[in-house]
């Protein structure tokens, strides 16, 4: 008894202390793209969406219609359920005979990075985690005894994870495999009482099947068919290791034996701890063998979470069983991890923190640039006629730029992101996506850091067929140009002729993070599609510091951008000697003005060398 005192003192303290600190990193965190949307969802209510059912869009309308269009406000209702959900787990380790090592279960829930994180972000992980918690309680509670309580919160766990994602389906699947591995899971299977509960969780599932049987299955195509290779990958490896960090390397190899021992029968594990470990054992080894498979281009390092739940519960008894010292170690990981969790979002939170890592691989720009675009924006509308509207170059831009100025209705054009994220047939049913070639005056915003470079030019075209010729943008660096934003003014009647699209650059010489010396050279190329540049600028911590000469000819720029109709290929290179003496040695930033004989100057992103 004075341990559970301990541990429930130890508990409540981690608890609340991981508590605020989200609170305090989702009042400062910027929105991240998905959550924007799920904002714009929440203005358009409805049953269901051709990305998830409709619970986290509701939920997110429900934060902001009690708090305002406000990040935590959005964020609200998932950081309540998140905070509930360590008290689910406790309550399930009581419910089957570990009432004494429950608290270190809730611990350990409020720990482990993956589920320690929920609730940060407005994601139906959040209200999918609650439901997997509340059906494994359920289940469980149901195996030693068919009561109402029971029953209760497996109904409750079915219909809310029916309207979270349709991943859920794999919990309910699971779910049932652990039941038939046990001859008294397959007992309780007979019994009337269960098979209503589950009639009550197929029902939450209509709105879904609804929307899909009236939009040509666009949501169940893009969830199991489109956004999965279905073919083997290598790469499906590093899912298992990106999992081992995200639960902690010993409470990994906990969990892991822990589904061992229950896939094997082990004798002395009864019957209700023994149901968990396998909701815990085939969900998490189903999902490491879906990683070799499925979508390894998108966030998909939560989807193991609700077998971890299950093993949480059970998982105090073994980690008893071990020696103090492995003990120590394990809960020190643990804390550490979701220590370096927080800091992580800290960062992305901290806009000069953000701006130190802006030519890194880590760079967070999801989370970085909104409120600086949607400033420039607004001083744009401020020169624009009124009613003059916004026309975004993604879903994402549109979503964002919708929640800075609280307007759900900014139209978007077609763009490959649309369509990786299954965002597109929403946004027709909105009325939001269109080919705006006939429309009037607009103000366009593209985000030239949302195709990989490579195929940078070819959306540049793809813009060009749908509004036409382009005119000079301003150019929104933010970040060094890690996030880079492009705004045009378009008129009402839009020029025909040849692709005219921002400037495109490279720097051959110095590469990002490079040491220099007090004097060096700047060699590279730039071209300007239709009108081509008169004038090259090399900057350093963005003032001019030469005049690079330009028109060096580059064959092989032309070679590898096939469709380029600069008018000036092959003479797009550009080369200039920097005299940096007068600055202090250390980091600075390099950086080219770009001007065209369009009149366009604009300003291309930045990379860090080092002065000897």
């Amino acid at each position: 008894m004075q341990d559970a005192e301990r541990h429930k003192r130890w508990f409540l303290a981690i608890w609340i202390a991981a508590t605020v600190i989200k609170v305090v990193i989702a009042a400062r965190l910027p929105l991240f793209v998905d959550e924007a949307f799920y904002w714009q969802e929440g203005q358009h209510l409805a049953w269901a969406y051709s990305d998830l059912p409709g619970l986290n869009a509701w939920l997110a309308r429900l934060g902001s219609d009690i708090g305002g269009t406000h990040v935590l406000a959005l964020r609200a209702p998932f950081l309540l359920l998140a905070a509930g959900l360590p008290w689910l787990v406790i309550a399930a380790a009581r419910d089957v005979g570990q009432r004494a090592l429950a608290w270190q279960a809730g611990m350990l829930t409020v720990l482990m990075p993956l589920s320690g994180m929920l609730g940060l972000l407005a994601l139906p992980d959040v209200p999918m985690a609650v439901a997997s918690a509340l059906c494994l309680w359920g289940g469980a509670r149901l195996l030693a005894r068919v009561d109402a309580a029971g029953l209760a919160l497996l109904a409750m766990g079915l219909v809310i994870g029916a309207l979270s994602h349709y991943r859920f389906v794999g919990v309910i699947g699971v779910g049932l495999l652990a039941l038939l591995w046990l001859p008294q899971g397959r007992r309780l299977l007979l019994d009337w009482r269960v098979w209503c509960v589950l009639a009550i969780g197929a029902a939450a599932w209509w709105p879904l099947l609804s929307w899909n049987l009236a939009h040509a299955d666009a949501g169940l195509r893009f969830q199991l068919v489109d956004r999965h290779p279905w073919s083997f990958q290598w790469t499906g490896a590093w899912f298992v290791i990106v999992q081992a960090l995200l639960v902690t390397p010993l409470l990994f190899a906990a969990l892991l034996a822990l589904s061992a021992h229950a896939l094997r029968g082990v004798p002395a594990m009864p019957l209700q701890q023994r149901y968990l470990g396998l909701l815990g054992a085939l969900s998490t080894l189903g999902f490491f063998l879906l990683g070799f498979f499925a979508d390894v281009e998108r966030v998909s390092f939560h989807w193991p979470l609700p077998g971890y739940l299950a093993l949480l519960v059970i998982a105090p008894a073994w980690l008893q069983q071990r020696s103090a010292g492995w003990r120590r170690l394990c809960w020190g990981l643990a804390a550490l991890g979701l220590a370096l969790v927080f800091a992580g979002y800290a960062i992305a939170a901290t806009s000069s923190l953000r701006e130190r890592f802006a030519a890194e691989k880590w760079y967070p720009y999801n989370f970085a640039g909104w409120s600086q675009l949607a400033d420039a924006v607004r001083e744009e509308q401020a020169r624009l006629p009124a009613g003059t509207p916004l026309l975004a170059g993604s879903f994402k831009i549109g979503a964002e730029l919708g929640f800075a100025l609280d307007d759900p209705r900014i139209r978007v054009l077609d763009h490959p992101l649309n369509h990786k994220h299954g965002r597109a047939p929403q946004l027709a049913l909105w009325g939001l996506q269109q080919d705006a070639r006939s429309a009037g005056p607009a103000l366009l915003i593209l985000g030239s850091g949302e195709v990989q470079y490579k195929h940078l030019l070819a959306y540049y075209h793809q813009v060009c067929e749908q509004v036409g010729p382009l005119p000079p943008p301003r150019v929104i660096n933010i970040d060094h140009g890690a996030q880079r934003f492009l705004l045009f003014k378009l008129p009402a009647q839009r020029a025909q002729g040849e692709c005219v699209a921002p400037a495109m650059a490279y720097l051959d010489q110095p590469r990002s993070h490079a040491q220099v010396g007090a004097q060096f050279e700047v060699r590279g190329w730039a071209f300007k599609e239709g009108v081509g540049l008169r004038a090259v600028e090399v900057l350093l911590d963005g003032k001019p510091v030469a005049s690079a000469q330009y028109g060096r000819e580059e064959p092989g720029v032309a070679g590898y951008w096939k469709i380029s109709n600069d008018p000036q290929h092959p003479r797009v290179g550009f080369s200039a000697r920097v005299d940096a003496s007068a600055l202090p040695a250390g980091r600075h930033w390099l950086g080219l003005r770009l001007h065209g004989n369009d009149g366009s100057v604009e300003e291309w992103e930045e990379l860090p060398v080092d002065l000897d």
